[in-house]
């Protein structure tokens, strides 16, 4: 497997939780520290075990030495000390005849008076095996083929013939597998009890940094209910704060935490300031309009008064009256427009009944028809009348000006079509045009008050930049979405509102 592929298979440790973190490394460190503890436990052990061995091979190579059973004056070197009393069991012994081991026995009852009856010869292999020791009179490990591994030693025996002084003369070897079975029996307690360990440690990890890290978790629990908080609009009531127990300057966790409260107060400090501000603002707008309305009105009054008028007055003056008029009227709607988004700011109701949709789109695409009939236009309708409790006035207000913005924003041309389904319990309304689509540096912010976007929806048409804000603000008092979706060539203005009024 590829080292990529196996990495993607891997669990990331940046993405394991704290607790999984502490408890995996507390979990390891037992695991290291167990290990090197058991490993030097073990050769410790082993060690101690065959230095005893070592010093038992000594004995029994001494004791090849000593006087031998009986047997003839002139017979040659005997195996029989392999059997001597006090030699452990699967003794072997060798005799060097010249220089070259010649014959080998094993010892398979050490319990008897009479050795001869209970030694075994050793095989080609096993004397190939014990030729293969170096003879300098030190233990060495040797592994005898059918008996396992032995700690074998070679010695000068006095009675051997033919042997010079100092020659070695016999090869002693006593099994070691009564070493390695202490020594594994070491290693797989050591083993049991680590692993044993290890569970309790991390069930017992886990439950104690599960209770450490709990002020932790109440932290991010205050964190994560004030990031669900509609920060960005309207008032909002900032209560949320860390509990005063975790937030203990004397711990780390209690350090954040008192962080976490003085953040969350220079915030809602900040909120009501803006609150405050945008309250004079829409309270200046309301004021403004109520107070501009009269003058307004006194000037188209005038002017229509004066263009209307018996006396005589030349073309250019009534050119100026006709744009005055014109100016006047184009700024009263700024004004509406400005009191509309005022009221509902302000949490004005609205005037719900039971609405025909169908009916209300209908008439909205047939004014539209009528101010652009340059235009392509569409209606898209399900069979039935789609209804739903909504402010009928207001509704068509958006419909317009939804239409409005396609009719103004797109050449001659363009074909714009509206629709409307029903979806469960909602309704949804659109309204797509083929036309040049909205610049992406535009789509962010195309719901803001007085947002403009280039030459292709400019102002040319007498556009004020609230008509999608409008539409924004009556659908989100109706309890209702609406989003820009299409790209380029494709704009669709997509409206979603309940069917039922709210409980």
């Amino acid at each position: 497997m590829a080292p990529r592929t196996l990495r993607g298979r891997l669990p990331r440790v940046g993405r394991w939780s704290l607790r999984t973190r502490l408890v995996v490394s507390a979990v390891l460190l037992i695991a290291v520290v167990g290990s090197v503890i058991g490993v030097v436990t073990a050769v410790a052990l082993h060690s101690y075990l065959q230095g005893g061995l070592d010093k038992r091979l000594e004995e029994s190579v001494h004791r090849s030495f000593g006087p031998p059973p009986q047997r003839g004056r002139d017979d040659g070197p005997s195996l029989d000390f392999v059997a001597l009393p006090g030699q452990p069991l699967d003794t072997v012994g060798a005799l060097v005849d010249h220089g070259t081991i010649s014959s080998g026995a094993r010892n398979t009852d050490s319990s008897s008076r009479q050795p001869a009856g209970h030694l075994t010869a050793l095989t080609g292999a096993q004397l190939a095996a014990l030729r293969a020791v170096p003879r300098d009179g030190h233990p060495h490990t040797a592994t005898l083929p059918g008996l396992g591994d032995y700690r074998v030693e070679a010695g000068a025996r006095a009675d051997a013939t033919g042997a010079g002084a100092g020659d070695p003369a016999v090869v002693v070897g006593l099994p070691l597998h009564g070493v390695q079975d202490t020594v594994g029996t070491l290693v797989l307690v050591e083993a049991s009890v680590t692993a044993a360990g290890l569970v309790a440690a991390g069930l017992t990890g886990t439950a104690m940094v599960s209770l450490a890290l709990r002020p932790l978790r109440r932290v991010a629990a205050t964190a994560t209910r004030v990031s669900e908080l509609p920060l960005h609009r309207g008032e909002v009531a900032l209560d949320e704060r860390v509990p005063a127990a975790e937030a203990d300057g004397r711990t780390e966790v209690g350090q954040v935490g008192a962080a976490l409260n003085r953040l969350l107060g220079h915030v809602a400090d900040a909120l009501a300031a803006r609150q405050e501000s945008e309250t004079r603002v829409r309270r200046f707008v309301a004021d403004a309009g109520h107070e501009l309305r009269t003058p307004l009105a006194a000037i188209r009054g005038y002017a229509e008064l004066t263009r209307r008028g018996d006396e005589e007055i030349g073309p250019a003056t009534r050119h100026a009256l006709r744009r005055v008029e014109s100016e006047a009227e184009r700024m009263t709607e700024l004004v509406e427009d400005l009191l509309l988004l005022a009221r509902l700011d302000a949490g004005r109701p609205l005037l719900p009944a039971d609405t025909d949709l169908s009916a209300l789109l209908v008439d909205a695409v047939s004014d539209a028809h009528a101010a652009g009939p340059g235009h392509r236009w569409r209606l898209e309708l399900p069979p039935e009348p789609v209804r739903a409790h909504a402010d009928r006035h207001r509704l068509h207000q958006v419909l317009a000006n939804l239409l409005a913005n396609a009719r103004t924003h797109t050449p001659a041309g363009t074909t714009v079509t509206a629709r409307l389904r029903r979806d469960g319990t909602r309704v949804r309304i659109e309204v797509e045009d083929d036309g040049p689509g909205i610049p992406e540096e535009l789509r962010p912010r195309v719901f803001e008050r007085f947002a403009r976007g280039d030459a292709s929806r400019s102002r040319a048409a007498g556009s004020t930049g609230l008509g999608l804000a409008i539409v924004r603000a009556v659908v989100g008092a109706h309890r209702g979405t609406v989003e820009l979706a299409g790209g380029a060539g494709h704009t669709v203005f997509r409206v979603t509102l309940p069917t039922a009024p709210p409980p």
